[in-house]
């Protein structure tokens, strides 16, 4: 065997049974670099107090990547991935859409708040909105 054989078959090893990297863990790594740097670039007692948040971040993020309570890390998991994982993504995937697409504009209805696609380059035009039957008289 080959010595990255010895080392990749010893780290499976160790990791059986641990929880591992999941979407909080990837969120706090984030976190922790973000401190780090604002610590680094921060001084006096403002920086230090920075800096050891970073640090407390650091040790969180390993008792989770190494503990073996399962069912508590992926509760912690499924609860961070219900409130803030799923809403920020998929309000980013919205946006990013919506920038992408050169064929149609966006209206939102003041009332009800829904969004209303609509191609672009017929002019002047009345949306009637599907949800509350408003008129929305704009330019496309």
């Amino acid at each position: 065997m080959r010595f990255a054989e010895k080392v990749r078959n010893a780290l499976c090893r160790l990791m059986y049974g641990r929880n591992g990297v999941d979407q909080l863990n990837l969120c706090l790594i984030w976190l922790m670099i973000a401190l780090n740097l604002a610590g680094a670039f921060t001084g006096g007692a403002a920086g230090a107090i920075v800096s050891v948040a970073g640090t407390a971040v650091t040790v969180w993020i390993l008792f989770r990547v190494f503990s073996r309570n399962l069912p508590r890390r992926r509760g912690e998991n499924a609860v961070f991935v219900s409130r803030v994982w799923y809403p920020v993504s998929s309000f980013v995937r919205r946006m990013t859409t919506r920038l992408h697409d050169r064929e149609h504009r966006y209206f939102t209805c003041p009332d009800c708040r829904t969004v209303c696609r609509v191609p672009r380059g017929k002019g002047r035009i009345v949306i009637t909105c599907p949800k509350c039957r408003r008129e929305i008289r704009a330019k496309s």
